[in-house]
C-alpha cells in the first residue's frame, strides 16, 4: 500500500524527488518502493530518463485503479480511527503569505494543544497553485471561486478598504470623492506586472479604478509596509491592516466607495475523502475564526 501511495503521487507530481520530499524519505527509497511494486506487478510502470519522469501505459492502466485503492483504504483506516484514535499525520496547507502570518498562524498554538499528534505544513505563495499537482490537503483563497475542481467551506470574509497614513494625508489631502484619486499616489498590487483594477462600488453600481503611482508589488505584506510608510494610497483587505486601523495608524478613505465583502474560503479537492486529520483542521479553522468575528 506505501508503495501504491508513492506511485499515485508521482504520477500526479512526476518527481521522484518532490514525491520524497512529501513523505519524508529520500530520493533513492522511493525509487526503490517502485521498482519493487514492478517487480511485484510483472510491468514496467515508469521511464526514468536524465529530464522527466514518462509513465508508460501500463503505469497510466494502473494508476487509476491504484489511486480509488488507495483511497479506499485511507476511508477504511480513518473510519476506524474515528472511533478507535486521535487524528495523526501531516496537513498541507497553503495559503498567501501575509495572510497566513496575521491570520492562521497566531491560531495554531491551540490547535497544536487540541491535537499533538497532527503536524501543519505551512506553504505560502501569492498565485493559486495545483492542489493535486502540488500534494496540497487544504488551501486559503480570498474572492469568488470560479475552480470547479475544487471543493469550498466558508471560512470567513473581509472588507476591501481604501487606506492611507495621517502622514501621507497631511501631505496630500483627504480624498472626498472618486475623482480626487486622479491626484494622488497609488500603492499598485500587481502581479506578472499586470496591475490590479480597484473595485468599488458607488450605490448599486460596481466601478473598477485603474490605480497609477510609482510602487507595484505583488506582495501583499509589502502593499502594508508602504501604507504605513505614508507612500500613498492602497485597497487592501482589512484584515491586512485592521491593527493599524484600530491604532489610528491608517485611516479609511472613501467608505461610500466600498464594495462588498470578500469571501475567504478554505478550498480542497473535490469528490476526495477528507481524511480526519484533515477534517478536524477544517473544523477548527472554521470554528476560530467564528469565534474571532463574533
Amino acid at each position: 500500500m506505501d508503495a501504491m501511495r508513492l506511485f499515485v503521487r508521482l504520477v500526479e507530481c512526476g518527481s521522484f524527488s518532490a514525491v520524497g520530499r512529501e513523505a519524508g524519505i529520500g530520493q533513492p527509497a522511493v525509487s526503490k518502493q517502485i521498482r519493487a511494486l514492478e517487480r511485484h506487478l510483472g510491468a514496467q510502470l515508469v521511464l526514468r530518463t536524465s529530464r522527466r519522469v514518462v509513465i508508460t501505459e501500463a503505469g497510466k492502466t494502473l494508476y487509476e485503479s491504484a489511486k480509488q485503492l488507495v483511497d479506499d483504504f485511507d476511508a477504511v483506516e480513518s473510519a476506524v480511527g474515528d472511533r478507535h484514535q486521535s487524528p495523526r499525520g501531516l496537513v498541507r496547507l497553503n495559503t498567501a503569505p501575509g495572510y497566513g502570518r496575521l491570520c492562521v498562524t497566531p491560531l495554531l498554538a491551540e490547535f497544536f494543544q487540541r491535537y499533538p499528534e497532527v503536524a501543519i505544513d505551512l506553504s505560502v505563495t501569492e498565485r493559486h497553485i495545483d492542489l493535486v499537482g502540488e500534494g496540497i490537503d487544504l488551501a486559503i483563497r480570498h474572492g469568488r471561486l470560479v475552480d470547479s475542481s475544487l471543493t469550498a467551506r466558508k471560512l470567513s470574509e473581509t472588507d476591501l478598504v481604501l487606506a492611507a497614513s495621517p502622514s501621507y494625508l497631511a501631505k496630500k489631502g483627504v480624498p472626498t470623492q472618486l475623482s480626487d484619486l486622479d491626484t494622488h499616489t497609488c500603492i499598485i498590487f500587481a502581479r506578472n506586472r499586470e496591475r490590479r483594477p480597484w473595485l468599488l462600488k458607488a450605490g448599486k453600481e460596481n466601478l473598477s479604478y485603474i490605480p497609477h503611482g510609482s510602487l507595484s508589488t505583488g506582495d501583499a505584506e509589502q502593499t502594508r509596509a508602504a501604507v504605513l510608510c505614508g507612500l500613498g494610497i492602497s485597497q487592501a483587505p482589512m484584515w491586512l491592516l485592521s491593527r493599524e486601523i484600530r491604532a489610528g495608524e491608517v485611516q479609511v478613505l472613501l467608505p461610500d466607495l466600498q464594495p462588498e465583502p470578500l469571501p475567504i474560503n478554505l478550498v480542497y479537492p473535490a469528490g476526495r475523502r477528507v481524511p480526519m486529520r484533515v477534517r478536524v483542521f477544517m473544523d477548527y479553522l472554521v470554528s476560530a475564526f467564528k469565534r474571532r468575528s463574533a
